[in-house]
């Protein structure tokens, strides 16, 4: 399925595109050069605004080779980005390695993933139904 998602440059930044047939996600780009020290969080702007359809939202997600190779992750781990919002699409990066890392304008920080999503209606109840899990939590499947 295709879906049609407005999107207005702030700055020079490439406009988002599929790298292979059948990827997920499209790659975000920094707009400028910043330096992230061990555990340092930094918001970094890339440069775009999306209008993205009702029922739908972008989910921000970590790049897997600035995870493996730099330690390079997302401080939110995935960021969603409802269809709502018009501001621009910044991505709240972590240093979780033992090194200084350098994150330079035009190199890509995250990646984008457009999911549908359904509008919940709450219903008030005294009981909820058995399972086999029950409230059975963290852990409960072993490890």
């Amino acid at each position: 399925m295709v879906i049609t998602v407005k999107m207005q440059k702030i700055a020079d930044v490439p406009t988002p595109s599929y790298a292979h047939k059948g990827d997920a996600g499209v790659d975000l780009y920094s707009t400028e050069d910043c330096v992230l020290k061990p555990m340092e969080r930094k918001l970094i702007p890339t440069g775009l605004k999306l209008e993205i359809p009702h029922g739908y939202e972008g989910q921000v997600r970590p790049k897997s080779g600035l995870a493996m190779k730099h330690g390079i992750s997302h401080a939110n781990a995935v960021g969603t980005i409802d269809s709502s919002y018009r501001g621009e699409i910044k991505v709240p990066v972590i240093n979780l390695s033992a090194e200084t890392y350098r994150i330079e304008k035009g190199k890509k920080i995250g990646q984008l993933i457009f999911a549908k999503v359904e509008e919940a209606v709450f219903e008030e109840t005294e009981q909820l139904s058995e399972t086999t899990r029950s409230d059975n939590g963290f852990g409960s499947t072993g490890l």
